[in-house]
């Protein structure tokens, strides 16, 4: 292997040559330990290791030196290029796919690309199993400490399992990843080839929260008392939340994952983790999504406890913390309470991911509230989202058991323990006034309400 004597400008001003005892390679020597007809797991989220993706795909272009033919890329979302679902190379690489993003959606639904409905909470243990093993890890870590450990970073998730149980590692190593605590580690020892990369992080600035974005979140933030703990997605009603709560206390955060609209409220004191009934003190996050600025403030924070999804997902860790709200997003949900969040119709644009972990921890919590919340309408003012039943394909991500709080711009309503009547009748008041007299013709003809 040849080694690699470069020195990388950055953060840490990280020398690979100050790592004795280890060979570093470049990139396109790395990805030679792919083989075809290997399982290759990639990094997620911000973590995205483009720097060896772009070596990877490189040998499934026709007159590759070194071709592969049937290897099968597996990862959550990922914030980047992803050059492996493109047509043109669908005789080397397949992808899996866990979660879908924007960058695979097309492929996925065009069908080259699969799509795996699964609990992220149920994915490390999946892999750890030996029912779906990982043959290369492609990493994206830290550069390492004194001690030799790197960290995931931006995304722990499920990678550390991947790591923990891939037969081949493959990491780049950049001094612009942040070094998050928590369980978060890997040491050099384990990594096979490791490639010195100079590359920024993808940076996602969230755009200010519209106004029903805004009327949601006032809604929302009065059901949230002080000393509460939050999980929220990413998006402009989680930041619309945010923005509304300044005069909570002691807010905490245990979260499959963050973006910046929380760090406004850590510097005004308002998210202490006080009050949390686990972890207190701690903000506990499987992955960060967001801008430099969070990124530099996960740096080497004691603060961000950085935890795997089989941790911050598991209901039975969730149903622990007392006050937990759960705000999670839906594509649509029927009168009768069912969500979907991972498909339009048949055609599917996301992923299972963590709402029914957290919802229903957030059911079982001592004080907690579950919640769906979403815009009345798509399209403008268009598409109601509130509908009388599911497009026809798509997955109900929910059940309507486990469905209690649903708010949209127009209110919030609790479903727990209401009948059929009474749960189409509280749905069609927080549709937009347009489409409440069709949805309640709808819901007549459907003898979910009497008369005709």
């Amino acid at each position: 292997m040849t080694h690699v004597e470069a020195t990388i400008a950055g953060p840490a001003q990280f020398a690979p040559a100050a790592v004795p005892g280890r060979s570093w390679s470049t990139a396109e020597e790395a990805v030679l330990a792919v083989q075809s007809g290997n399982r290759v797991f990639i990094h997620g989220a911000s973590a995205f290791p483009q720097t060896l993706v772009n070596a990877l795909a490189e040998r499934g272009r026709p007159g590759a030196v070194h071709p592969l033919d049937n290897v099968e890329i597996v990862h959550l979302h990922t914030n980047g290029d992803a050059p492996y679902v493109r047509e043109e190379l669908a005789h080397a690489f397949h992808h899996r796919a866990l979660f879908v993003g924007s960058n695979t959606r097309q492929a996925v639904d065009s069908g080259h690309a699969s799509y795996v409905p699964i609990f992220l909470s149920d994915v490390p243990s999946l892999m750890r199993s030996g029912r779906f093993p990982i043959d290369v890890a492609i990493l994206h870590l830290s550069p390492p400490d004194e001690h030799g450990f790197c960290s995931l970073g931006t995304s722990v998730d499920c990678t550390l399992a991947a790591a923990q149980v891939a037969r081949i590692r493959i990491a780049q190593i950049n001094p612009h990843m942040p070094r998050t605590l928590g369980d978060s580690f890997i040491h050099i020892s384990r990594l096979d080839h490791m490639v010195p990369v100079d590359d920024q992080l993808p940076s996602l600035t969230p755009s200010p929260p519209d106004p029903v974005q805004r009327a949601i979140g006032r809604n929302l933030a009065e059901l949230i008392p002080d000393g509460a703990t939050l999980q929220l997605g990413i998006g402009g009603i989680p930041d619309a939340v945010l923005t509304c709560l300044t005069d909570h206390m002691d807010l905490g955060i245990h979260s499959e994952v963050i973006s910046d609209g929380v760090l406004d409220l850590v510097d005004r004191g308002v998210i202490t983790g006080a009050r949390k009934s686990v972890n207190p003190g701690k903000i506990v996050v499987a992955f960060l999504n967001g801008s430099r600025r969070l990124y530099d403030f996960a740096d080497d924070n004691p603060m961000v406890e950085m935890r795997p999804v089989d941790y911050t997902n598991d209901t039975r860790v969730i149903l622990r913390l007392d006050n937990m709200m759960a705000i999670n997003s839906a594509i649509e949900i029927d009168l009768t309470g069912q969500v979907c969040a991972e498909s339009v119709g048949n055609k599917i644009y996301s992923g299972v991911g963590g709402q029914m972990d957290f919802l229903r921890g957030a059911a079982l919590s001592k004080g907690g509230k579950p919640i769906i919340a979403l815009p009345a309408t798509a399209r403008g003012t268009t598409v109601s989202r509130i509908v009388p039943t599911l497009q026809p394909g798509a997955g109900v991500t929910t059940s309507r058991a486990h469905v209690h709080y649903v708010a949209t711009e127009y209110g919030v309503v609790n479903l727990h323990g209401l009948d059929l009547a009474e749960r189409a009748q509280a749905l069609i008041s927080l549709a937009h006034p347009a489409f409440r007299d069709d949805l309640s013709r709808a819901a007549r003809d459907l003898h979910l309400l009497p008369g005709r």
